[in-house]
């Protein structure tokens, strides 16, 4: 379930009132009807959606370089130009997935400290035990999802630190010879993409089955 957008402009005036801290973030969205895990599953949908397109950028910018190494004529200060412009793309794409994997650890810290605060509430001993059991499970879940996303994301800065040492080589060597020292690094830069992409696929199939368990 994806937030509505009334509810959204409505907290988000009133967050125009608020100091910032989280405890009054979340309270603001519980007064439309809004809970954490409600919350927790709207930014777990924004961070898989942020891998899928740092997926796209990423293939995007291995292409530009591949299409550098058979370059076979023309500019080589627009090839330049372009192939920094990828990686300056890339760079925010794995900001963005940085900051929405935050924002779900954020929010699954509250949800978590909640459920375990209110388990004490309980008079029925048998609900209790039922409650701390999917809070159990459900926190396993969460710990084997949050895991793949952070391993996903590990595998982008070596990429992005390659891309950025090959656009800077070609920034100060605009000639073909710059070009032949540079083939040496696709192999390799492939791989790491290929893997950063599967690795992205597992944490984007752990993010499906974290909020199927939120839903059921």
């Amino acid at each position: 379930m994806r937030l509505h957008s009334l509810k959204v402009a409505l907290v988000s005036a009133a967050f125009l009132t608020l100091s910032g801290c989280q405890s009054a973030y979340y309270a603001a969205w519980e007064k439309v009807g809004v809970e954490k895990r409600d919350i927790l599953v709207d930014r777990v949908e924004n961070a898989k959606e942020s891998q899928e397109d740092a997926q796209e950028q990423f293939s995007s910018a291995l292409e530009e370089f591949s299409a550098l190494i058979n370059f076979d004529g023309g500019e080589l200060e627009d090839v330049y130009n372009e192939l920094n412009s990828q990686f300056e793309d890339s760079q925010a794409a794995a900001e963005e997935v940085n900051t929405r994997i935050d924002n779900v650890e954020s929010v699954a810290e509250a949800l978590f400290d909640e459920w375990e605060d209110e388990l004490e509430k309980y008079q029925n001993d048998s609900l209790k035990r039922d409650s701390a059991n999917k809070l159990r499970d459900t926190r396993r879940r969460y710990e084997t999802m949050i895991k793949a996303m952070r391993k996903a994301e590990s595998r982008m800065d070596p990429i992005l630190t390659a891309f950025q040492d090959n656009v800077l080589y070609l920034k100060h060597n605009l000639n073909a010879s710059a070009i032949g020292a540079l083939q040496g690094e696709l192999n390799e830069i492939q791989g790491d993409v290929q893997q950063l992409i599967q690795e992205m696929n597992d944490a984007i199939a752990e993010s499906d089955a974290f909020i199927n368990t939120l839903k059921n």
